[in-house]
């Protein structure tokens, strides 16, 4: 592809991010969602195998359902109530027309079959954009709305963290994974959506940021299945020794910055007197810490055989992203200890 046209694509993502977010009118709202969508979408035929073009197809369609409902529910509530902005959708039943079409947008769970099936079907480095920032308009859409309807988003969380939990027990793609683990964070994100928002919006940044060094782990490796993992000692070591701390911050263990958010989340679902809620929650984020303890199990506690074909691959130059691997997984790995200052920047 052209340089000047991948330059064209990408400013592209970042305006329609941008018109969606400072936008209060539905219309332009989803006119920002679907200048994101079409922008994406050579970016994902940029290796162009069948694949791609798969993945890319069903992303469209994804895309395309989502916006019709979004667009429609928006033109329901203008015609039942007067009122385009955001900030007054009043009626329950085009409201709850919208939030099912931004979670279907995003991937939550029942709506969630897509995402792991496109991601298995593109290249990492576009595969770091559909799980990062594509996330980022819907998302700033879904915490305008008001939370008028509580039982649908519970829900929608809850089964959300079960369903990426269990689907991805037994995966062995990488992409895969990552794409339900995707689903399970964003499940606790809806969780707690409603009850604070700028909680929600910490567990995003760290999501990102947990999700982008893992992407630049794999990337740097050049891996793409388990199998694979467990050879990435020959070339990089210390990233290999790194990788299962990422992933024990992914799962949300203690001192990792991943055990922030989880412990925020559940601290504030009790707060709310939803015991039940959190109870679930956290039993259902076990499946989830199981494969990513299955990852960490393939990349160093095994040892792959040092024969010629299993040490071959690693001897082809790979591209190298050390600046943002640093960044991301010191990040993933140390802010922990500065959360209540964390906390004051996301509560202010």
């Amino acid at each position: 592809m052209n340089p000047y046209m991948i330059i064209i694509m990408v400013f592209s993502l970042g305006l329609g991010t941008m018109i969606t977010q400072t936008s209060s009118h539905w219309l332009l709202a989803w006119m920002g969602l679907e200048i994101n969508t079409f922008a994406i979408l050579p970016l994902m035929t940029y290796k162009h195998n069948p694949r791609a073009m798969e993945a890319t197809i069903k992303y469209f369609i994804v895309q395309t359902t989502a916006a019709t409902m979004l667009l429609f529910a928006s033109i329901s509530n203008a015609w039942l109530t007067g009122q385009w902005d955001i900030q007054h959708m009043n009626h329950h039943l085009p409201l709850m027309m919208i939030t099912i079409a931004l979670a279907m947008k995003m991937g939550l769970a029942p709506m969630h079959a897509w995402f792991p099936e496109v991601l298995q079907g593109l290249d990492l480095s576009t595969g770091l954009i559909l799980s990062t920032w594509q996330k980022i308009a819907p998302f700033s859409l879904i915490i305008q709305i008001p939370s008028t309807n509580a039982t649908l988003l519970i829900v929608l969380g809850l089964v959300s963290i079960l369903m990426g939990g269990w689907g991805g027990l037994n995966q062995t793609q990488l992409r895969k994974i990552l794409g339900y683990s995707s689903v399970a964070h964003l499940g606790w994100m809806i969780l707690i959506l409603q009850y604070s928002p700028s909680l929600a919006l910490l567990t995003f940044t760290i999501y990102v940021m947990l999700t982008s060094s893992m992407f630049f782990i794999f990337l740097n490796n050049q891996t793409t299945t388990i199998n694979s993992l467990a050879i990435s000692w020959t070339k990089t070591p210390i990233i290999s020794a790194l990788t299962p701390l990422v992933l024990l911050s992914l799962g949300g263990l203690p001192p990792l910055t991943g055990f922030l958010p989880k412990w925020m989340i559940l601290l504030e679902l009790t707060k709310q007197e939803l015991m039940p809620t959190a109870t679930i929650a956290a039993l259902s984020a076990l499946l989830s810490l199981y494969f990513y303890l299955r990852l960490s199990y393939a990349m160093t506690l095994t040892t792959s055989p040092n024969n010629t074909p299993a040490i071959m691959p690693w001897r082809t130059a790979a591209p190298k992203t050390p600046l943002f691997l640093a960044i991301t997984t010191a990040f993933s790995l140390l802010l922990l200890p500065i959360s209540p200052s964390t906390l004051t920047l996301f509560c202010m």
